[in-house]
């Protein structure tokens, strides 16, 4: 999985009027929990652009100026609701020998028959949320639907790896092939002309 690096200041002050100077410098209020204790720390805004607006799944090295480094995982986010501004975001501290959890992006590989035949591939899961050490998590959760008809779906169970654990039930669909209107259509119009 890639990593992002961060170069970020630790701050002291963390009540509201120590938050908003930040805001109003430019800068985003971040915390990281996770470990011994909770580091609170301030980055601009900038920079956690490849890491917020991306479809992709980064770990995190959050590189403090008094030299400390923390790998971390982002948690959740706030924007402001009329702006989309980063009012926040929270981190996990991530450790070598403790499983995280997250949301791993979900891609197909190889064309359904069923789409081939008229069908329409239809997506239930984009994200898939895993349990796993963060070493073995991969950066995106591929499923083969060559081999997927019409009327044929993809569980989460035809996803499982031994690296990783799946949080969704079993029978938790991720894509279907599903049947399209022109599909039905042509079928109307051909069964029209065999009674014809």
């Amino acid at each position: 999985m890639k990593s992002l690096t961060i170069n970020a200041s630790q701050r002291e002050s963390v009540g509201k009027k120590a938050t908003k100077a930040l805001r109003n410098a430019g800068q985003v209020p971040c915390v990281v929990y996770g470990g011994d204790t909770i580091i609170h720390f301030a980055a601009p805004e900038i920079a956690f652009k490849n890491l917020v607006y991306t479809p992709d799944v980064n770990t995190v090295v959050i590189a403090l100026d008094n030299g400390t480094k923390v790998n971390a995982i982002l948690q959740d986010i706030q924007f402001h609701p009329v702006t989309d501004k980063i009012l926040h975001i929270d981190f996990v501290e991530i450790f070598d020998d403790k499983p995280i959890t997250m949301e791993i992006p979900f891609k197909t590989t190889g064309n359904a028959r069923g789409v081939r035949a008229g069908g329409v591939l239809r997506f239930n899961l984009r994200r898939i949320k895993v349990k796993g050490l963060a070493a073995k998590l991969p950066d995106v959760i591929e499923g083969d639907i060559t081999e997927l008809k019409i009327g044929n779906k993809l569980y989460v169970t035809d996803l499982a790896n031994e690296d990783y654990t799946i949080l969704h039930p079993d029978n938790t669909v991720v894509c279907q092939v599903k049947t399209s209107r022109n599909a039905v259509a042509e079928e109307e119009e051909e069964e029209a002309a065999a009674e014809a």
